[in-house]
């Protein structure tokens, strides 16, 4: 066995059916006595019961998160916050309104309960992204990171088919990133291929028929497992790829890294061999990257760019904007590699390693 560090994150998980009932009693774990419930629009009338639950202890509940975590959408809930004087956060939703309480929890290092009801992963990470005038910027503290996440399989059940599969896809890109991360150990690494594995089960499950239980709680446990991941290791070229795209187009997250994962596990196959040969194993495949763009057709979702609104045009402005931060990869960044990714995963075609 080769040396490692691993680094484990504080955090309660409550996972199971209907454990969303014992949020009551998690918030006097806490000793907190005003919470601030936050959604999206959509999701208003559950918050609306989860308010409702809390009893004495529900000070309001604002429903304007938003896709990539905008500042001016942070200081509005901010003064929500102030105004209520609330002294606990509770997101319910997916990856827009997790991301609006990590905002205000980093502003105000006010606790935080999650309550996921996608696959995106971000409450099991120290991780936040935010974006300002068309540029999207993350930084990882352990300020932002919830200290509680509540795993109800119940709150995924209506989660439509088409969001299922790109929300769990994005979950699979978190394990397959961390499998090959310049800090990944081998603890992170059993929980990778297990994060794939159950998603990789699960996904197709769903897609035929979105109200199976038993694959629904296969995804969230694959879910949890791929944001303990992705909180607890570096990612690559992937993620970096997602938020310029996302940050620059507003385009939707989770389909964003659905159509960019099999590319840029492409892209980095030749430099990562053991972490490829760990994903075509988890997916049951001869070709990960392969394996991934073939899982997309299964679960219905999109599989180019230009499907989800960004412009042939920005192909050249996403590579300059790619390559202008230098960050870790295992395989170097390279003009037209990157490129070539890029306007492959925009024209829908299948994943290439662009290497001799």
């Amino acid at each position: 066995m080769e040396a490692f560090v691993y680094t484990g994150l504080p955090g309660r998980v409550v996972f199971g059916r209907r454990v969303a009932d014992q949020l009551a009693e998690e918030v006097r774990r806490m000793a907190a006595k005003r919470v601030f419930v936050m959604t999206t629009p959509m999701q208003r009338q559950d918050g609306e019961v989860l308010a409702t639950s809390l009893g004495g202890a529900f000070a309001a509940l604002y429903s304007n998160a938003v896709m990539h975590t905008p500042v001016e959408v942070t200081r509005d809930a901010l003064a929500e916050v102030e105004r209520s004087d609330a002294d606990c956060l509770v997101a319910l939703g997916g990856g827009s309104t997790i991301g609006l309480a990590k905002a205000i929890a980093l502003r105000t290092d006010l606790p935080q309960i999650a309550i996921p009801t996608t696959y995106a992963g971000s409450e099991m990470t120290p991780i936040l992204g935010e974006t300002e005038n068309g540029r999207k910027t993350t930084q990882r503290t352990p300020k932002v990171l919830p200290e509680v996440v509540i795993y109800d399989v119940e709150l995924t059940m209506s989660l439509p088919a088409g969001l299922s599969g790109t929300s769990g896809i994005n979950a699979i890109a978190h394990a397959v990133e961390a499998l090959y991360a310049e800090d990944t150990n081998p603890i992170i690494g059993m929980l990778a291929e297990q994060s794939i594995a159950a998603l990789g089960r699960a996904l197709p499950r769903l897609a035929a028929n979105p109200v199976d239980r038993e694959a629904r709680s296969d995804a969230q446990y694959g879910a949890f497992l791929a944001g303990a991941c992705l909180g607890s290791v570096g990612m690559g070229l992937h993620h970096k790829l997602c938020h310029t795209l996302g940050g620059l187009f507003d385009l939707p997250h989770s389909e964003t890294h659905t159509i960019v994962l099999p590319h840029a596990l492409a892209y980095n196959a030749p430099a990562v061999a053991k972490a490829v040969a760990g994903v075509a194993k988890a997916l049951e495949v001869d070709d990960a990257a392969q394996g991934i763009f073939e899982l997309s057709r299964k679960v219905g979702a999109p599989r180019a760019l230009k499907e989800i609104g960004m412009p042939e045009a920005g192909i050249a402005e996403a590579t300059d904007l790619a390559l202008a931060n230098p960050y870790w990869n295992p395989r170097p960044l390279e003009r037209e590699g990157i490129r070539n990714l890029i306007a492959r995963a925009w024209a829908g075609e299948g994943p290439r390693a662009d290497v001799d």
